[in-house]
């Protein structure tokens, strides 16, 4: 009779574990142009997308994932020390990470851009991107001190979405009149500026949003043709000293999509 631990055939070695574990560093993730998924919801929505290096799933998920020819099987122990999870949710993916040249990427190819400007928490990018998704955005230009796209953080919280929504990491400062020049109108949101729901807004059209502290730099704000706010309904006093950026950044996409701008 079979154990638990010996479920898999053949077992993973150490060094696959411990690149599984390494991945959750982005020094890793562009060494070996490779990232991590979990879960049996986000591994299926990413095996559309982007080609899995290996899959390891618990006894109890194997039958779902019996069509990948990379698939391992293995023990719940197994799975704890290859997860970046408390709670392992028995599957893990390892996806190839796709090449994306921002040089090629200045085209006129949609109605609606955002563009980040050192978005630094995972959560708040993973937010985002699962937002763009919603919103049918299919590109988002961030600076190069935005997270990290394929953190493992970023990529649980865009729940499959990470697949749709290309991102581009790029100077803003220099990609910014460039989409301008193929006729986006550059809009950036600010803490003072133009109500989002007074604004006439014209496609096709390229959204910035900040940093969570500093908002915009000053370099990238230069860039912008239009400033836009979201109105506060209560005095500064006696409210929140900001709106959180992925939160702002469903209300700016809303509207505009309200608007029928993309």
């Amino acid at each position: 009779m079979k154990t638990q631990a010996s479920i898999s055939e053949p077992l993973l070695t150490k060094a696959e574990i411990r690149l599984f574990r390494s991945l959750a560093r982005k020094k890793q993730r562009d060494e070996h142009e490779l990232f991590v998924a979990e879960g049996p919801k986000v591994v299926s929505e990413l095996c559309q997308y982007f080609t899995a290096y290996q899959i390891i799933a618990t006894n109890e998920w194997q039958e779902n994932f019996r069509w990948c020819s990379n698939l391992k099987v293995v023990s719940a122990d197994i799975m704890q020390k290859c997860s970046q999870m408390q709670a392992p949710q028995g599957v893990l993916a390892v996806f190839e990470r796709p090449h994306i040249d921002a040089a090629t990427q200045i085209e006129r190819t949609a109605e609606l851009l955002l563009a980040l400007d050192g978005v630094q928490d995972p959560g708040n990018l993973g937010t985002i991107i699962r937002t763009a998704d919603w919103m049918g955005i299919r590109t988002i230009y961030a600076s190069p001190d935005t997270a990290d796209c394929f953190a493992p953080k970023v990529v649980q919280a865009t729940m499959g979405a990470l697949g749709r929504v290309k991102i581009i990491y790029a100077d803003l400062p220099t990609m910014l009149p460039k989409l301008s020049a193929k006729g986006y109108h550059i809009c950036g949101t600010f803490m003072e500026g133009q109500s989002l729901y007074e604004a006439t807004l014209e496609t096709p059209l390229c959204i910035v949003m900040g940093n969570e502290g500093r908002g915009i730099r000053p370099d990238v704000a230069a860039c912008c043709q239009k400033r836009l706010t979201i109105p506060r309904y209560v005095p500064a006093s006696d409210g929140s000293e900001s709106l959180n950026v992925a939160i702002a950044t469903a209300i700016v996409c809303s509207e505009l999509k309200r608007q029928q701008i993309g």
